[in-house]
């Protein structure tokens, strides 16, 4: 294959979640709403997270939180409203805004360099947090957190440390769940990997934390709801919406195509 021929593949391979994003129909407030609602009908509560266009202005942002959390508060939905501090230019007085609605709020994980100006919005504002067991300062931050009354979500994290990420994940991760046990505000035990989540868990729950699973709407969570089940712990699903939504997907679909056939095993069992 010549350079030319692979330059322009490279090319379309890239700009392909942008144009799959543009026809798929975009998750609007109003069918999160309703996704949460079918959720809460199950006895499952959700959280929902924003995904903007790039070039989408903070008061864009804003708007869909309201718009979603006023449909949630009408229909009693116990959700959890997840927001990007990027995306709301880590302005304190919009995060407020949101916080006016009535819904709990958590500040989602992004890149290391943004942790620190993360933690502060979550601090300033009230909010919860998650925290990434990529990252070595997530220590440092869950033992800030210990005593808060905010809730924190344990996630493995998609960006690495540049520090350098720690050779095993999994024994971070139940570092972190060791850190958190005990404390009085809930924690959110966010994986889709069955041994961890029972580790987790269990460690979490019979040190009398508050506790729940935490799942991505679209990945396999069979074994862990089943493993939830058996330690008697709540779920929670994350609905993503907004017109970022798709392009993203189909972004991780792309590099990582295992997950659409781990997906479907799961779904038939």
């Amino acid at each position: 294959m010549n350079g030319a021929l692979a330059g322009r593949l490279r090319t379309m391979r890239y700009a392909l979640p942008g144009h799959l994003g543009r026809i798929m129909p975009e998750m609007t407030p109003e069918a999160a709403a309703r996704a949460c609602a079918a959720f809460a009908r199950r006895g499952i509560a959700s959280s929902a997270g924003y995904f903007a266009h790039d070039d989408d202005p903070p008061e864009v942002v804003v708007a869909a939180y309201r718009a979603l959390a006023a449909r949630l508060q009408a229909s009693g939905c116990d959700t959890v409203l997840a927001l990007k501090g990027p995306q709301l230019g880590f302005d304190e007085l919009a995060v407020r805004d949101i916080v006016a609605q009535g819904l709990p709020l958590i500040v989602d994980a992004l890149t290391h360099d943004q942790a620190s100006r993360a933690l502060a919005l979550a601090q300033a504002a009230g909010a919860g947090l998650a925290l990434p067991a990529r990252w070595a300062r997530s220590m440092d931050d869950a033992a800030a957190l210990r005593d808060a009354p905010c809730r924190v979500r344990l996630v493995k994290g998609e960006w690495a440390d540049p520090g350098g990420d720690p050779p095993d994940v999994g024994a971070a991760y139940l570092q972190l769940a060791r850190r958190l046990a005990g404390r009085g505000a809930t924690v959110g035990v966010a994986t889709h990997d069955p041994s961890l989540a029972e580790a987790a868990l269990g460690l979490l729950r019979q040190a009398g934390t508050p506790v729940e699973l935490e799942q991505l709407r679209g990945l396999p969570r069979r074994r862990t709801m089943a493993i939830a089940r058996r330690w008697q712990v709540p779920v929670r699903l994350y609905q993503p919406f907004g017109p970022g939504w798709w392009p993203y997907a189909i972004e991780q679909a792309l590099r990582r195509p295992y997950l659409p056939w781990w997906a479907l095993r799961d779904l038939v069992g």
